[in-house]
């Protein structure tokens, strides 16, 4: 079972968390603020990262963007608003998720394992290397290159541009891509898709023009090129 680091503040939550996953065969490992969490991901090496967003002191996206330093380990956002700017910046921040609490363990628990989902090879995978203008996309090995520079890809980033490239020039809706690569398949929150796509376009795109392969369509989504 996937080894999960907990970091949350709120001790009722921290502990109901914390049971649940561990009932279920988790091995988790809790703490309660920023700074202690940073530092067991050194020793505890999880296989994923539940974040509170409103942690004291150091907060979830500072958390979030120390980790993304150095890291690519999946982070899902615990957080109790349902709306606001704050989920947005945690996403840009690179979280691959976000649930709002309370939540019940299965929830935790699918979620988990859909961000994870997102890191397997598939067995059908292509073997050849695709070139798409200076991007080299090997889906066997998981692996991208930017004129011949390897880019490293949270597992949502790698997911959907994995999902997009495989079809070039089809349009995705949003919601068609949370259930694609999210595996929402509830209306959800469309957020998740344009901070995705924000963040990718920041790795693989050109700052100084306009996007070259992951490109908007207004009303309708988002469609890989290359122009």
């Amino acid at each position: 079972m996937p080894r999960v680091l907990l970091i949350e503040d709120d001790p009722s939550v921290r502990e109901g968390v914390e049971m649940g996953l561990r009932r279920r065969g988790h091995e988790v490992l809790a703490t309660a603020t920023g700074e202690t969490g940073l530092d067991a991901l050194r020793t505890f090496r999880p296989d994923l990262l539940l974040l509170d967003l409103m942690l004291p002191a150091m907060n979830g996206v500072q958390v979030c963007r120390r980790v993304r330093e150095t890291s690519q380990l999946p982070i899902i956002m615990l957080t109790a608003l349902g709306d606001g700017l704050d989920i947005v910046v945690g996403l840009d921040a690179g979280a691959d998720d976000y649930i709002v609490k309370p939540a019940r363990t299965e929830v935790i628990e699918a979620r988990i394992r859909a961000v994870l989902r997102r890191m397997e090879r598939p067995a059908d995978a292509r073997p050849a290397v695709e070139h798409h203008g200076e991007l080299d996309i090997d889906r066997a090995g998981h692996t991208i290159l930017k004129s011949g520079e390897p880019v490293s890809l949270a597992p949502s980033e790698l997911k959907l541009l994995l999902h997009l490239s495989a079809t070039p020039h089809q349009v995705f809706s949003r919601q068609r891509l949370l259930e694609s690569v999210w595996e929402h398949t509830y209306h959800s929150d469309v957020r998740l898709v344009d901070a995705c796509v924000r963040r990718l376009r920041v790795k693989i795109e050109d700052p100084s023009r306009s996007p070259r392969y992951i490109q908007t369509l207004r009303g309708f989504g988002y469609r890989f090129g290359p122009l």
